[in-house]
């Protein structure tokens, strides 16, 4: 019998932790109407919160990235666990507004950006020679299906008992997953006297960075590198527009918008995480893609589809027709991250092997800007409009942008 290469259990603890680092950052969208309740806060101020902990997880992305270069893989991933850990404990005793976005802003947004932003190309340039684009594709689709599987249950034990309740789930689930991550995780296959996945011996060097031992320089220096490239701009603004149409409107608003016609919240969630199934083959299915066909218009069609059905929402929500949402959660699901392994192909073409992971890591930044900025504008557009249609007809227009971005970067050789 074949013994299992040890990159595939490494594969295994990072889907799991990132799958866990996912559903706590997304489990926000079902707490909004709850802290509205008990606490008396608006929209807006929650919204202004969870957009924090989507702007913070994406800028602490390059540094996480520079941080792993310096204290290492397995370190890291202890210490984003434990500070979210520590956050949602804290959350028990949340009292304040501003107790809101220190801990669901500030702590679970950097607790969540090493997982959720640089770590699945960090894990697939360390472990994987051959099928890197695969173990790309896998570990991206584990950051939205985390976002969204378990949002059904969550909404399930908030409507039946108490978002304590809920709170208290994934809880536990962090702590479970801090005690797999110390004892399976390793930073490189030469801890334990491997070379990656598909290949025969050991690199003689891995670490592009070791002139420097200081994380915040490695990071400004790569993003003082990146801006004086086309390439990073067309990338990184097309990322934008990527977050502005996916964790910053979906994954935030887009369970409130169902329950403003009407949709019950544990329907509404099930529809959220049906995404997060679909989300899992299709991104998948891109990795496989990405390193088969030119990532360029991989793209330009993603961008483009989920353009169209973002504008396509309002009208079913209008029509009233689950079979209509049930499509649109099939097929929007399907492109939802499928966005990520193409992004980081052009960027590994374009920067590097070694340098991919930090490149992506700021790339990566402009994605969850974009999600802040839709995250507190949605609620804004509520608030005036009394709905969220022109949040998401805008949201498409953006997305028919980023198609043509795309299609202006060059190809590489």
């Amino acid at each position: 019998m074949r013994k299992i290469h040890y990159s595939w259990v490494v594969l295994s603890v990072t889907f799991i932790a990132i799958i866990v680092a996912g559903i706590i950052r997304s489990s926000s969208g079902v707490f909004i109407a709850p802290f509205e309740m008990e606490f008396g806060w608006e929209r807006p101020t929650i919204s202004f919160a969870f957009a924090v902990c989507l702007l913070l997880y994406g800028l602490s992305g390059p540094f996480m990235a520079a941080f792993v270069e310096v204290f290492g893989l397995k370190r890291m991933m202890l210490y984003s666990m434990g500070i979210m850990t520590v956050g949602l404990g804290l959350t028990f005793a949340m009292k304040e507004e501003w107790q809101l976005v220190l801990i669901w802003g500030v702590m679970l947004g950097i607790g969540s950006g090493l997982f959720l932003t640089v770590l699945s190309t960090q894990v697939a340039n360390r472990w994987f020679v051959k099928r890197r684009g695969l173990a790309v594709g896998i570990l991206t689709a584990a950051t939205a299906t985390g976002q969204l599987i378990l949002l059904p249950v969550l909404a399930g034990i908030v409507e039946n008992y108490s978002w304590r309740m809920a709170i208290g789930l994934i809880f536990l689930l962090s702590i479970i997953m801090l005690v797999v991550i110390g004892i399976f995780m390793k930073s490189w296959p030469k801890d334990i006297n491997l070379a990656p996945y598909g290949q025969e011996e050991m690199a003689a060097e891995e670490n592009s960075f070791e002139g420097s031992r200081n994380p915040f320089k490695i990071a400004i220096s790569s993003l003082v590198e990146g801006v004086r490239v086309k390439e990073f701009w067309l990338l990184a603004g097309s990322f934008f527009i990527c977050g502005l149409s996916t964790s910053g409107l979906i994954g935030t608003h887009f369970i409130s918008y169902c329950i403003s016609f009407g949709i019950p919240l544990v329907t509404a969630a099930s529809l959220l995480s049906f995404m997060g199934i679909f989300d899992l083959i299709g991104t998948t299915v891109s990795g496989w893609l990405s390193d088969r066909f030119d990532n360029r218009w991989l793209l330009f069609w993603y961008y483009l589809l989920r353009g169209i059905s973002l504008v396509f929402l309002p009208f079913a929500l209008a029509q009233g027709s689950y079979t209509w949402l049930v499509i649109f959660s099939i097929f929007y699901g399907l492109d939802w991250i499928a966005t990520v392994p193409p992004t980081i192909g052009l960027a590994r073409q374009r920067f590097g092997l070694q340098k991919s992971a930090m490149m992506y890591g700021w790339i990566t930044a402009a994605h969850q800007v974009g999600a802040g900025v839709a995250a507190y504008s949605g609620g804004v557009v509520y608030k005036v409009f009394d709905s969220y249609m022109w949040a998401f007809l805008f949201a498409g227009g953006f997305c028919l942008l980023a198609s043509l971005f795309v299609i202006l970067i060059k190809k590489q050789n």
